[in-house]
């Protein structure tokens, strides 16, 4: 397969080659206005596809230069497509104009919509013409499909993606946000047709995968994407959707919103002229965890009418997030080298791929993916882990399953810290002085809004209070020792279930993260036995108390499983 790339060394084109470059079975054109920069792309592949670099205008003699080249599949990843013009499919035309396929990366609904006009010509080319072939909108329907298998109704979907601070924006995705910031955007709400205004709107959500440390919770804009006109012709009775984008750092992404609340208000003009400004300033302060993520969330009626909520999360660790959006391309060609194109005509990419297509590079990019019912049942262990609860070694299940109270006793060794300040707090936190061999008890009692564990050492007993976290903490376990609360990610580990801290406040009062206490904590599975590996630190303070050991269940604890 011979596959032109129109923009292969921007943003979105050098992804996707970098993504097929591999593959011995393609021949790869890295097309440009400027031939050194796709000599440049080309060199910096990695080896396997054969590869070449050509000087194309877009918007010069392209049917000429698909004459000469003869490529099978252009793929236009140039963009802005919201200012293609009077004649926004000159490229499409062109493509079934000289018998070659074509995909893009639009994310205007517009122009995702509208390529539908050129479907009779596409079908009497015997080509496929497919617009928005990307995360919005392949990606989110492959995955509502997904969530709302079996439902007789889905009344509203949410989602948004949440990029890394660390992702590189090309000018044309920094000039296409700009264009339609605080425009008005045409989505459903209320189960009526209106209007929103792009980027000027918020909401905030926790991207969990179940059973992975959550992306921090995230403040979202609303974005004009093909979605929101091309999603709810599928699903009659939908009442709403909304679908945002949340860029870090956030206090430059409330600074966006801000402008774009001035256009929405004709307080300001259309932002498109500072374009060069935001693509400076974007790509130069960052700052933040180098992951990223994506959600999806619907609500509706199960299968026997009852109200039924279940989400999609998604996490991409360091540079595995911004090649998400070049996946469904991917994807789409490697089907088709697989014998499995897509069928004939010009449409937008809606229905072209399910979540299994997507599964081998999710893999192959160690991307993250899991589903939540919503609201969660069960324990707070169970509500906090979703679907990961089922990865957790028995033992340790056993210690977190539903019962209303539990009793447990074994053996511990505990060791604490040897500075003054470390001993001060031990004490008033009231944790176990050292030893060795010393007996130990654990109590729980649950009640409607958590846990209570009682820990006893030797006689000495602390307690901490355990409950799920809220605001900031959601998705996270909340564990408060006395004035100190603390947001714990449960991360399942082979036989081992880890405590991440992600966040910690002092008398209510949130703290920064830096000064938050260390060291590792979890729980695991040992010769049939639960065991406990408890370590706290503070950077100022060096070790506080280390205490591990074993636990087993007494007889005559209530238990109902």
């Amino acid at each position: 397969m011979k596959v032109l790339v129109l923009g292969g060394y921007g943003t979105f084109g050098e992804r996707l080659c970098q993504l097929l470059a591999t593959d011995e079975r393609i021949t790869l054109i890295v097309a440009g206005r400027s031939l050194a920069r796709a000599e440049a792309a080309c060199r910096g592949l990695p080896e396997g596809a054969a590869r070449q670099a050509v000087a194309i205008d877009r918007d010069g003699d392209l049917g000429a230069a698909i004459r000469l080249l003869r490529p099978d599949v252009l793929v236009d990843a140039t963009g802005p497509y919201q200012a293609y013009g009077d004649n926004p499919y000159r490229v499409v035309e062109a493509c079934l104009a000289h018998g070659v396929h074509y995909l893009d990366f639009a994310d205007d609904a517009a122009f995702a919509a509208g390529i539908v006009a050129l479907d009779a010509r596409a079908r009497a080319a015997g080509r496929y013409a497919l617009a928005g072939v990307s995360s919005f909108p392949v990606l989110t329907s492959a995955v509502i499909r997904r969530l709302a298998t079996g439902w007789k109704r889905v009344r509203t979907i949410e989602a948004g993606i949440a990029p890394s601070p660390y992702a590189y924006y090309g000018l044309n995705v920094i000039r296409a946000i700009a264009i339609y910031a605080g425009r008005k955007v045409a989505l459903t709400r209320d189960g009526r047709a209106c209007f929103g205004h792009a980027l000027a709107e918020t909401r905030r959500y926790t991207i969990a995968p179940p059973g992975a440390v959550p992306v921090r919770r995230t403040l979202f804009s609303l974005v004009e994407v093909p979605d929101l006109a091309l999603i709810p012709p599928a699903y009659p009775g939908l009442e709403s959707i909304w679908i945002g984008v949340g860029p870090v750092p956030e206090s430059l992404h409330r600074a966006l919103t801000w402008l774009a609340r001035g256009v929405r208000w004709r307080l300001l003009p259309p932002l498109g002229w500072l374009a060069p400004l935001f693509h400076k300033v974007i790509n130069t302060v960052r700052w933040g965890e180098h992951r990223g993520g994506m959600y999806v969330a619907i609500t509706g009626e199960d299968a026997n009418g009852a109200a039924a909520a279940r989400s999609w999360h998604l996490l991409a660790e360091g540079d595995s997030g911004p090649r998400i959006p070049c996946l469904a391309v991917e994807a789409v060609l490697r089907n088709h080298l697989a014998g499995h194109p897509p069928a004939p005509g010009a449409r937008a990419a809606t229905d072209e791929l399910e979540l299994d297509d997507y599964a081998p590079a999710f893999a192959r990019m160690g991307i993250v993916t899991g589903e939540r019912a919503e609201p969660p049942g069960g324990s707070i262990f169970q509500r906090v882990l979703g679907e990961a609860w089922d990865r957790v070694p028995a033992p340790v299940r056993a210690m977190h399953d539903t019962s209303p109270s539990l009793r447990s006793a074994g053996k511990a060794t505990v060791t604490r810290g040897p500075g003054l300040p470390a001993r001060i707090i031990a004490t008033v936190v009231g944790f176990p002085k050292a030893g060795t061999d010393i007996p130990v008890e654990v109590t729980m009692q649950r009640d409607a809004n958590g846990e209570t564990w009682r820990r006893t050492f030797a006689g000495k007993a602390f307690s901490s209070r355990m409950t799920a976290g809220t605001g900031r903490a959601y998705r996270l376990l909340v564990e408060r020792f006395g004035p100190a609360s603390f947001h714990l990610a449960l991360v399942p580990d082979g036989e081992r279930l880890r405590m991440i801290v992600r966040g910690w406040s002092l008398l209510g009062v949130p703290m920064p993260r830096r000064w938050a206490p260390t060291g590792e904590s979890h729980e695991a599975a040992r010769d049939g036995r639960f065991h406990f590996h408890i370590e706290i630190a503070h950077p100022w303070v060096g070790p506080i108390v280390a205490y591990e050991g074993w636990l087993e269940p007494q007889a005559g604890a209530a238990r109902t499983n």
